[in-house]
């Protein structure tokens, strides 16, 4: 007997989750993504069954954390470069409702654009008092907030003279494991959109504007940090576009 079928006999019901809408997230191939060539899946995907494991909310608790892990400004002795920003928002479901308790994970470059990656190695400087890692959950209202610097652009030879714009890596769970995303926070503003792949393998224009922040002014912290709001949803029409995330990617 399947965990399926153990379900249907105690008379659940299964939630289904809604198809990702193609022109909403960035296919697995965009040729102007040059590593997407040769990592794309060659054969069409195969849909699997739906089990009980896989809406099974993930425990994600409080013990996970460290007291300054929301805050990438005060994780060593001394104060990173750059301009403070705080960047803070909400995440919800397919159907608007917040989604509380859940693990929220950031990664992003330094004030020059540079990673604490071994593999990364243009000449920007490396920043000793910043890691470009955070984590937090968010509150009972689907809330999450970091203080950090403003990343830098950096070049990553996908194209001639090629420049990532300015963002920052989000990962987060939803109501189970099966609903990890992936995503980019970007900037207003940025003016290396035109030529960045990755932003424009997402074929909607109001999807790609969901992956912009936006500025906040009345969170801003008087004389000491900037702010950005940027609100995920993990399904449905209104979803923040995500992506197939390569772990021998550091874009």
């Amino acid at each position: 007997m399947t965990t399926q079928d153990a379900g249907a006999d105690r008379g659940l019901v299964l939630p289904r989750y809604r198809r990702d809408d193609v022109d909403v997230h960035p296919p697995l191939l965009s040729p102007g993504y040059g590593s997407t060539v040769t990592r794309a899946p060659r054969h069409p995907l195969l849909h699997l069954p739906q089990r009980l494991t896989e809406v099974t909310g993930p425990l994600l608790g409080e013990g996970r954390l460290g007291a300054l892990d929301h805050d990438l400004t005060r994780q060593h002795d001394g104060e990173p470069q750059g301009q403070r920003i705080i960047v803070h928002g909400r995440v919800r479901d397919g159907d608007g409702r917040p989604v509380p308790r859940t693990l929220v994970e950031i990664w992003q470059a330094n004030a020059a654009g540079r990673y604490r990656d071994a593999r990364d190695t243009w000449p920007a400087p490396l920043d000793p008092y910043f890691e470009g890692v955070g984590r937090a959950l968010t509150d009972d209202q689907g809330r999450y907030r970091f203080i950090t610097v403003q990343p830098g652009a950096y070049p990553w030879r996908n194209h001639d003279n090629a420049w990532r714009p300015a963002h920052i890596h989000f990962s987060l769970f939803g109501r189970a494991f099966t609903q990890r995303l992936v995503t980019q926070m970007y900037f207003p503003g940025d003016p290396l959109f035109f030529q960045d792949p990755i932003f424009n393998s997402v074929r909607d224009p109001k999807a790609r504007e969901r992956m912009i922040a936006r500025y906040d002014h009345a969170t801003t912290a008087p004389e000491w940090a900037l702010a950005y709001e940027f609100d995920i949803v993990l399904r449905g029409r209104e979803s923040t576009p995500f992506e197939d995330e390569d772990e021998d990617d550091d874009d």
